[in-house]
């Protein structure tokens, strides 16, 4: 059942452009934008899914944030990784309820709060990053949107090589610009038949991600793809693919981790 609005809850707010606004919803507060204003006690106790209408009379649909929509509208720090990659990883890398996840970079904590999802409450995430910074905006993020920590994530500053080893993670998720220098610890602390999935923009590093995993002797059945995301217009008769569309992101590169191999492949 979905309840009406509370105080201290974000909110979506969809104007009739279909432009996006994230509010933290505060009785004593006010939303402003360029169509007038719109008080928060407006929309607390609304329920979800109202139409409501600003001080210049503009119409605002009020809705809780799904993960993507919070994704895409959140205030950045690090590079995000965006829904259209983060669906096909979660799926790739076989991201399941109960899974033990290893992830490095936290970043701005996009990823994370879907791989959290994706393993559920049986589950575990492990988020490691290197700058301090980035932590405390991945965390402030995790926070506004779960409302808290998840019980089912902990959150690391290090480097991910030194967690490997205690975390003995069946998924490891590598958005890093250089991924290649975690795979001979990843091939000793994975448990059997797990993951890889690596993240990465430019095609050089594809390359020596997959040189450095036939070399570990520890990896096999890889893959790398991306995926490019394209529109639609449907207004009454005019039904029809969008005219630009988004394209190339990174690169998804996935690998199973198996037993170790007498010799290198060639």
């Amino acid at each position: 059942m979905s309840l009406p609005f509370r105080a201290g809850e974000t909110c979506l707010l969809i104007d009739t452009k279909g432009r996006r606004y994230l509010v933290d919803l505060d009785e004593t507060a006010e939303f402003q934008y360029h169509a007038g204003t719109l008080r928060h006690e407006e929309i607390i106790g609304s329920p979800e899914g109202s139409e409501l209408r600003s001080s210049g009379g503009s119409r605002l649909l009020a809705l809780r944030p799904r993960l993507a929509d919070f994704i895409l509208t959140m205030p950045r720090g690090a590079q995000v990784v965006y829904p259209k990659d983060i669906g096909p990883i979660l799926h790739w890398g076989d991201i399941r309820p109960g899974s033990v996840v290893l992830e490095a970079g936290t970043g701005s904590g996009a990823l994370t709060m879907a791989l959290v999802q994706a393993v559920g409450p049986e589950g575990k995430v492990v988020s490691v990053e290197r700058r301090a910074d980035h932590l405390a905006h991945a965390t402030r993020t995790i926070e506004r949107f779960f409302g808290t920590l998840p019980a089912n994530l902990t959150l690391r500053l290090g480097d991910v090589g030194d967690v490997i080893s205690e975390t003995r993670p069946d998924r490891l998720v590598l958005d890093l610009p250089e991924p290649w220098e975690v795979v001979i610890a990843a091939g000793r602390h994975m448990e059997p038949g797990g993951v890889l999935t690596a993240y990465v923009p430019t095609v050089p590093q594809v390359q020596h991600l997959h040189t450095e995993l036939r070399r570990s002797r520890r990896f096999g059945d890889a893959t790398t793809f991306e995926i490019p995301l394209r529109g639609g217009n449907a207004e009454e008769r005019s039904v029809r693919p969008a005219s630009q569309m988004v394209g190339h992101t990174g690169f998804v590169t996935v690998a199973r981790h198996t037993a170790l191999r007498e010799e290198p492949e060639t």
